[in-house]
């Protein structure tokens, strides 16, 4: 038996099986850091807030996604995601983050490219995760 399904056998086979969105868990050793780089760079606001409870933690949301940052100094150290956040208008989304936070660009990815595969991206990183911004 074959692991591997073509699409409209995997559709046929998981089409009750619905799901809306990802919502992914970042850990910061100081949750302000992550603040720092959602809200304030990228405009997330806070949804569900219990940053001053024993175990930080919040639920951020920006046209419809979400995220939720723990403050967690043990995970932090095992886990450094990268996220792709793709829009409509990289060249916006450049020209407020370079002028705002240039502190977050990364150093890789610092100018907005015409890559391999036909996406423009740029990216970002504070020390705990990386976000390539991405139009196609």
């Amino acid at each position: 038996m074959s692991l591997e399904l073509t699409n409209s056998e995997a559709t046929e086979k998981y089409k009750t099986m619905s799901f809306e969105k990802l919502v992914p868990n970042v850990y910061y050793v100081n949750i302000a850091n992550g603040l720092k780089f959602f809200t304030d760079c990228l405009g997330f606001t806070i949804g569900h807030d219990e940053i001053k409870s024993s175990q930080p933690f919040c639920v951020l949301h920006k046209n419809g996604l979400s995220i939720f940052l723990f403050e967690n100094a043990l995970l932090a150290k095992e886990h450094n995601p990268e996220f792709r956040l793709v829009t409509k208008n990289i060249e916006e989304v450049y020209e407020k983050v370079s002028k705002s936070h240039p502190e977050f660009l990364h150093p890789n990815l610092k100018e907005i490219t015409l890559r391999p595969w036909g996406a423009k991206e740029f990216a970002l990183r504070d020390e705990q995760v990386c976000i390539i911004i991405q139009q196609w």
